[in-house]
């Protein structure tokens, strides 16, 4: 017995270990059967669920940003002070052009004229907060392709996106801006109060209007009717034409006006009521370029230094001495200024306007300035005798905020420049075959860039200074006393000398604008003269 149970236990103890083995295979079958099952399983579940998920595509036809705050537009953060509004960007173009400028000369006045901005102008306070409701960005309309082909009766594990709330309606606070106001008024018989945080308001509604120191509104205008004068509708299509170049090449927008806006202010006041609307029609524009219909661009490349004039409201080409010690009426010349779209700007036009001929007491006003204002000896009382009184008599107002350019041509007197373009012509030509540099071709929107190499250049070979700038392009030939729409031009000068004058100016500044698309004018005394540019 002892001996039969010792032979099971060894019999059962060799099946055991020959059964081991086979075991665990058959374990590790199984295993392997049923992680493939979960991994078959997993990938069906995530087949199934991409194909049931919107995929987007991008839309062909994106929508354009809308007109409220609540467009798809970036949301470009800007400062608090709306005095620098403009300023995000004052280096961006700097360029050699800029730094043979000279400082502006001091008033010889009790209280100089600087570039502090610590004055008491309403244009340095702070806005106040503007609070509104919380700004949504609708979602843009998907394609019919972003949803897929497969649909199946398992949507409810769908993600759709959510949907974009409704635009809010024009009354609504959160959309409302000072147009919504009724008592706003585009003329100077109502003044405007708090313009700076209403203009900071619309710039956070539409923050795609990214204010910077050059977003500038150049503004001009002719008479409603037709010139008397035969030739004259064709010089002022060329001065517009010569405006809108420039205005192009340097990204600028130009408004060009043929309407009397108050009946009571013709002539050369028509244009404070004109600035005054260009203000409130485009809060964007941080300048308002005024210049005359008779005034030219003769160099195309040169932008002003507009870094120079983070403190100040208004630039006009003028002399100190002139203008606060011997109160001259040429002093200064109120055909071409830039001013800043700001309450301090309003409240000059306002100001400015009360000496206009729309008041009761135009004729006393004439008189009084005729015995103030010298070089000026008859006439009516006109904006330039009013802006140099204004600016005499209260000095303390205005005095730190208005800059009186005299480092270049803002306006260059038609008769001093005339006589030397040939010899500007020639200088130019001698310095680009010198180097090579300025020969090369290049895209009419690199012309800005291409005219800070030539000044480069022109520093090197001609010099800085007030005598060296003769030498130079003029960068704005304004020909007073010609009057191209009526002839009646000042009695020193001739209709032919004025006619021939305006036509070389013209052929001057075209050149340069034709260079970018392959031409030139090699004699700009002939309008017909043009002929293609050779490769170098």
């Amino acid at each position: 017995m002892a001996k039969d149970s010792q032979q099971r236990a060894q019999a059962d103890a060799v099946a055991k270990s020959l059964l081991r083995p086979a075991r665990l295979s058959l374990l590790a079958d199984r295993l392997v059967f049923f992680g493939c099952g979960a991994a078959v399983a997993l990938f069906l579940y995530i087949a199934l669920y991409s194909s049931l998920t919107p995929i987007p595509f991008p839309d062909s036809n994106p929508s354009p940003p809308l007109a409220s705050h609540a467009s798809t537009q970036p949301q470009t953060p800007l400062p608090d002070h709306p005095s620098t509004i403009s300023h995000l960007s004052a280096q961006q173009n700097h360029s050699p052009l800029l730094e043979r400028q000279d400082e502006q000369p001091s008033i010889p006045t009790p209280q100089n004229q600087t570039s502090s901005s610590s004055s008491s102008s309403s244009y340095d306070d702070d806005p106040p907060t503007v609070s509104s409701k919380p700004e949504t960005t609708p979602l843009p309309k998907p394609s019919s392709r972003s949803f897929s082909r497969r649909r199946t009766s398992s949507t409810k594990r769908r993600r759709d996106p959510p949907k974009a709330p409704p635009n809010p309606p024009p009354g609504d606070p959160q959309n409302s801006t000072f147009y919504d106001d009724p008592d706003l008024s585009y003329t100077l018989d109502r003044s405007i109060s708090d313009w700076d945080a209403k203009r900071h308001q619309w710039l956070r509604l539409h923050p795609w209007f990214s204010a910077t120191p050059d977003r500038v509104l150049m503004v001009t205008g002719s008479k409603p009717g037709q010139c008397s004068n035969p030739t004259g509708d064709h010089l002022l299509l060329r001065f517009y034409k010569n405006k809108a170049d420039y205005c192009r090449i340097h990204g600028f927008e130009l408004f060009y006006n043929m309407a009397l806006l108050h009946p009571s202010m013709p002539g050369c006041w028509a244009k404070l009521p004109l600035v005054r609307a260009a203000m409130v029609a485009h809060p964007e524009a941080e300048w308002i370029w005024w210049i005359d219909e008779d005034a030219a661009f003769t160099d195309i490349e040169f932008r002003p230094p507009f870094d120079r004039y983070r403190a100040h409201n208004l630039v006009v080409p003028g002399y100190p001495y002139m203008v606060y010690e011997e109160r001259n009426w040429i002093g200064l010349n109120a055909g071409v200024f830039l001013i800043r779209n700001s309450q301090w700007g309003l409240d000059f036009l306002d100001s400015w306007a009360r000496l206009g001929p729309q008041t009761p007491n135009y004729k006393k006003w004439t008189k009084l300035l005729h015995s103030e204002i010298s070089g000026k000896d008859s006439g009516d009382s006109d904006d330039q005798s009013a802006l140099v009184h204004l600016l005499v008599k209260d000095i303390k107002r205005w005095g730190n905020k208005v800059y009186l350019e005299n480092s270049y041509d803002l306006h260059g007197y038609w008769e001093a420049i005339i006589g030397r373009l040939d010899n500007i012509t020639e200088r130019y030509k001698r310095l680009e075959k010198k180097e090579k540099e300025l020969r090369r071709r290049h895209a009419e929107k690199d012309t800005v860039g291409f005219g800070g190499t030539r000044e480069w250049y022109l520093d090197r070979e001609v010099g800085m200074g007030p005598a060296e700038r003769k030498k130079r392009r003029p960068f704005v030939t304004h020909f007073t006393g010609c009057q191209p729409c009526s002839a009646g031009h000042n009695p020193a000068y001739t209709w032919e000398s004025c006619y021939e004058g305006m036509h070389r100016a013209l052929n001057f500044a075209d050149g340069q604008v034709l260079r970018a698309y392959g031409f030139g004018r090699p004699d700009i005394n002939n309008i017909s003269s043009v002929q293609p540019l050779p490769f170098d």
